[in-house]
């Protein structure tokens, strides 16, 4: 298992600025990362993919800096020593459909300088175990389900054991079964090793971080625990037996009535807050389908 020193900084981001085809994506980003899993919300558009692959060092950035396990990947021989302690699986991997689940990650593993044949097998092998892909090893890609797909380009980048692990939207696509058994995959991975989770999943935040980081338009709209975020909701959650106009959301729940988010009328009937409703409340931003209409 992969360790570095308990409560020890594994990942600095200073002042980071990205440009992305021609738009400023990343504005000045500064965060810290330790050992545990740490989840990464915010909308489509906010920057999380950007981060990603600039801390994967999949991208140069434009301003500021960034140390990976005390290391600078502006600097050549450092950038190779990041990649060889990080694992980055990114949120459309590419397959082989042809190669068996074992050719694709032995494959990966050749990519990876994994040069001494039985070693590089054994690995494949360490891997493959580790996300409950044993007995499918000799089936090949295009005849495995997008939840075993998942796994498998998991078990690709769990290669060599990483000590920073980077994940871009794992459960899209899974059907609640799957994402059940990807978090346990994830969540014993945060043992150990520094996990960064972005998804739109904020399920799956509560379920397996025990910090999240808020992303908005480039910028850090909150950095805290999951527990800090559904703060935010505190006593702005209330039920109604109709639509609320002056709520920022409502909508109707399965049990006939209205949950509403905002700020509630008096003696309105409080109801506990979640996450989710923290972070719509932290945006100010809403899907439209919940959106109530104008007074």
């Amino acid at each position: 298992m992969a360790s570095t020193t308990p409560g020890a900084t594994t990942v600095a981001v200073r002042a980071l600025t990205v440009r992305y085809r021609g738009k400023l994506a990343l504005k000045g980003v500064s965060m810290t990362l330790r050992d545990g899993v740490t989840g990464l919300l915010g909308p489509n558009g906010a920057g999380k993919t950007t981060l990603l692959r600039t801390l994967a060092t999949a991208l140069a950035p434009d301003g500021g800096g960034i140390d990976v396990l005390g290391l600078d990947p502006r600097r050549p021989k450092q950038r190779t020593r990041i990649r060889r302690q990080l694992g980055y699986l990114p949120q459309s991997p590419g397959f082989h459909p042809h190669f068996t689940a074992f050719e694709f990650i032995d494959y990966v593993a050749i990519l990876r300088e994994m040069s001494n044949r039985a070693q590089r097998h054994q690995e494949v092998r360490r891997v493959l175990s580790a996300v409950g892909l044993s007995e499918d090893r000799s089936r090949r890609v295009k005849s495995l389900s997008g939840g075993m797909r998942q796994r498998l380009a998991l078990a690709a980048a769990l290669l060599g054991d990483p000590k920073v692990l980077i994940l871009d939207e794992p459960t899209v696509g899974l059907d609640p079964e799957q994402r059940l058994r990807f978090r346990e995959l994830v969540a014993d991975l945060g043992a150990g090793r520094t996990v960064l989770l972005s998804t739109h999943q904020t399920e799956d935040v509560t379920a397996l971080c025990n910090r999240v980081i808020v992303l908005d338009a480039g910028t850090v709209k909150f950095d805290g625990s999951p527990d800090s975020l559904r703060q935010v909701a505190d006593s702005r959650v209330w039920l109604s037996d109709q639509r609320c106009r002056q709520a920022v959301a409502g909508w109707l729940t399965g049990r006939g009535t209205f949950r509403n988010i905002g700020t509630p009328p008096a003696g309105a009937d409080l109801a506990p807050p979640t996450l989710e409703d923290g972070y719509l409340l932290l945006l100010d931003t809403v899907p439209e389908a919940r959106k109530a209409p104008a007074a």
